[in-house]
């Protein structure tokens, strides 16, 4: 009885047949798994996220580094200390010295960073001087803090206006328009996929209420979305992300190569616009 015991709690932590990448109920907000590293604080980070304090010794460490690219925007480095991104177990406990990044510019998120490098496009920075900051969360989203101040590195960066055109937008010279994504072709996009998932995001309510979308390891689903305000939409486990801009649907293909439960939520607003569970 103790092995088959032992069998069936493996089974719920892995999900159905890989690790499962879900942290919170559809319809709600993050919810912080119970980690025992540090102190979790009540003071929270400028987003909302409660602080994990740990001992400045050992703690992790970022510095950003802000190069421009050869074509377009800028390529962002974070150079960290006592820090490994694991992207697999997002979601999860809090690891010591894990987790991921949160990219700001002028105190506005931007994305979110499972790995050291990120290519800031022009389109995405307004003209003139900004703040650029990285801060370093655990895979429980707390943000990493020493002496009751998140573990962060800032950059300026200056963008200016846009040159004569000659085919390239080259180093710093972005549009100051806001943010943009490219032209949504949700047509040609939902009849390459096996299924197609429809979802309306309006004054914080998600339509149709999230559920779970079943799918076979190797089908292609299309999330198709629309949201009344500028936002990002993530999908867990495989490190998809989509720009969505106000008003307008915007679409993603994605081939369901792992198997597993796995959310698709959006960045700024915190919703959960689906499960896929992959089997």
């Amino acid at each position: 009885m103790l092995t088959l015991a032992l069998l069936l709690a493996g089974g719920a932590a892995t999900g159905c047949g890989g690790r499962a990448t879900t942290h919170h109920k559809p319809g709600t907000s993050h919810e912080q798994a119970s980690g025992s590293v540090g102190a979790l604080l009540t003071a929270t980070d400028t987003t909302g996220h409660r602080l994990r304090e740990v001992p400045a010794q050992g703690a992790p460490e970022v510095r950003l580094t802000v190069r421009p690219d050869s074509e377009d925007g800028w390529n962002l480095q974070l150079v960290v200390k006592d820090y490994r991104f694991t992207p697999d177990s997002t979601g999860g406990a809090a690891l010591p010295g894990a987790g991921h990044a949160h990219l700001e510019l002028d105190g506005r998120k931007l994305a979110r960073l499972y790995g050291p490098w990120f290519h800031l496009p022009a389109a995405q920075v307004p003209e003139g001087t900004h703040t650029l900051t990285v801060r370093l969360y655990a895979d429980d989203h707390t943000a990493w803090a020493v002496s009751g101040k998140p573990v962060e590195g800032t950059a300026q960066l200056t963008a200016t206006a846009p040159g004569p055109p000659d085919g390239h937008s080259h180093g710093g010279s972005p549009s100051p328009a806001p943010p943009s994504a490219p032209t949504p072709t949700p047509a040609p996009a939902a009849e390459q996929a096996d299924r197609t998932v429809t979802v309306t995001v309006r004054d914080g309510k998600v339509s149709p209420a999230p559920a779970r979308t079943e799918l076979r390891r190797g089908e292609r689903v299309a999330l198709r979305v629309t949201s009344d305000r500028a936002d990002t939409l993530h999908v867990h486990g495989y490190d998809k992300e989509l720009a969505l801009p106000a008003g307008q649907e915007a679409t993603l293909i994605l081939t369901a190569d792992r198997t597993g439960l796995f959310e698709v939520e959006t960045h700024e607003s915190n919703l959960v616009l689906t499960q896929l569970l992959v089997r």
